[in-house]
């Protein structure tokens, strides 16, 4: 079978699922923009399309988002078609909307099923929209049509597509019928075999020493430091928290840009903007126990979950994040928000502990009783591995269910 997936910055999600098509034997083809020139990748052979040049226009801040992706779209379109010219037809097409690629593939190759990575649809109403107040710049009134325009994208994918893949239920059911029904809820997967408890794990933080589990170190992680994920909650509950733990080592790994939502209005980062607020209520003692870690290599992050004694995870009703997962797998004791996408995962004192996402003395509070109770966090830890192995686990579960739904999509007619 000839697969081709679409990821702007492949292989993202498609990590697992297109290596293993590769070496079962299918032709796997994908189209991205995470290389510049042709080249093969565990089996995959990636073929880069590249953006035009666009000559600059005014439009309606409300499409403008709408336009990068028909951007987008008509750049893969292109590239499409000179892939058709030179022989290559897939049997099948896997495709991450997101960012409007697969627009126009249904115009290229007209008979060919289209499964859809269905990572979000976006809603107007509470709790997606107006969940946090604080970040809401006077715009309530306007969000709802402002969303009904972010998602046109969404849309026009749904007459395109035979089926969809969401990781999660909630992520799932924020899509509307009809197209709902033809989601499939399969988690991307959790490679529990690499991601174990090791008693003898240590992180090095330059200018601090090595932390250990000797060390009462507590983690927090966001791809990008921002409020979608708590970041601007945890920063608020630092000072009380290094007041009453004064031997907790505060380890945050994140990068200083923006994945979600908008970026702080004022110019700086989100990461500075929170800093700033807190900075002059930690002594400088406790500041020193705060350690920034940026973005991480795999491996050292793998070993910053182990080292955990306790790691929060805070997100709004949003996309769920692959490093609570991975945590769960660490037999991590948790502290996260109570939202929906969390609750899918963690049950309250069962395989972590949830706080109130707004309520900072709650999270302070909690972290210290975890962080006081040895057994607790044993108990927590190990049935969320257990979870994540039970439920969520690459190669046992995860896996062969993705591949049972590619098998599924080849069978589908256009």
């Amino acid at each position: 079978m000839k697969v081709l997936f679409i990821h702007q910055n492949f292989p993202g999600q498609f990590k697992h699922l297109s290596v293993a098509l590769a070496r079962q034997g299918h032709e796997v083809v994908s189209l991205t923009l995470r290389v510049k020139q042709a080249t093969t990748w565990n089996g995959v052979r990636l073929v880069p399309y590249a953006l035009r040049r666009k000559t600059p226009q005014n439009c309606h801040p409300w499409v403008t988002d709408l336009d990068s992706k028909v951007t987008r779209g008509e750049a893969c379109f292109h590239a499409a078609t000179k892939l058709k010219a030179e022989g290559f037809t897939p049997d099948i097409i896997i495709a991450h909307p997101g960012w409007g690629e697969s627009l126009f593939l249904r115009d290229v190759w007209p008979e060919v099923p289209i499964g859809l990575y269905c990572e979000l649809y976006h809603l107007a109403g509470y709790p997606h929209a107006g969940f946090d107040p604080e970040f809401d710049r006077g715009t309530a009134q306007i969000e709802p049509m402002r969303i009904r325009m972010k998602n046109i994208n969404n849309q026009l994918h749904f007459d395109a597509a035979q089926a969809g893949l969401s990781p999660t239920r909630f992520q799932a059911d924020t899509f509307p019928e009809p197209f709902r029904s033809r989601i499939s809820v399969i988690h991307d997967g959790i490679d529990t075999d690499a991601l174990v408890a090791d008693p003898g794990a240590s992180v090095t933080v330059p200018g601090a020493g090595t932390f250990t589990r000797d060390d009462e170190v507590v983690t927090f992680v966001n791809r990008n430091l921002e409020p979608y994920r708590g970041y601007h909650v945890f920063m608020r509950a630092l000072p009380r928290l290094l007041a009453t733990r004064p031997e907790a080592q505060v380890l945050i790994v994140g990068g200083d840009g923006v994945s979600y939502g908008a970026a702080p209005p004022d110019g700086r980062s989100w990461k500075q903007t929170f800093i700033d607020e807190v900075r002059g209520d930690i002594p400088d003692a406790d500041w020193a126990r705060v350690h920034f870690l940026g973005r991480m290599p795999y491996g050292q992050f793998t070993a910053l979950l182990q080292v955990a004694r306790v790691h929060v995870y805070l997100t709004y009703p949003f996309v769920l994040s692959w490093s609570l997962f991975e945590a769960m797998s660490c037999e991590g004791a948790i502290v996260a928000s109570d939202t929906a996408p969390v609750r899918e995962a963690i049950t309250h004192d069962v395989t972590g502990r949830l706080v109130d996402f707004f309520d900072g003395d709650a999270l302070v509070e909690e972290v210290g009783r975890l962080l006081d109770d040895p057994e607790a966090r044993r108990r927590l830890g190990r049935a969320a591995r257990a979870h994540v192995r039970e439920s969520y686990d690459l190669r046992s579960i995860c896996l062969p269910r993705q591949l049972d739904w590619v098998s599924d999509l080849a069978d589908m007619t256009v």
